[in-house]
């Protein structure tokens, strides 16, 4: 008969996580893939934050790639 090398009878119980304490990830991630979202979808369109071409030359395969129109 085999012997496992891992004992299952004295394994710690995992404590579930609160949504209370998931909440604040949960916003900063949503607000960073907003973020991620606007450079990749819309930075130098019609809706441009910063001057001149370096961002959307940084991020214009990331465009096509994802389906986003860029010329």
């Amino acid at each position: 008969m085999a012997h496992s090398a891992v004992s299952t009878t004295n394994s710690p119980a995992i404590a579930p996580i609160s949504l209370s304490a998931l909440a604040p990830w949960a916003v900063f991630v949503g607000i960073l893939m907003l973020v991620l979202l606007y450079f990749v979808g819309a930075e130098q369109g019609a809706t441009a934050v910063f001057e001149g071409e370096t961002i959307h030359e940084w991020l214009h395969d990331g465009r096509h790639l994802l389906g986003f129109p860029c010329h």
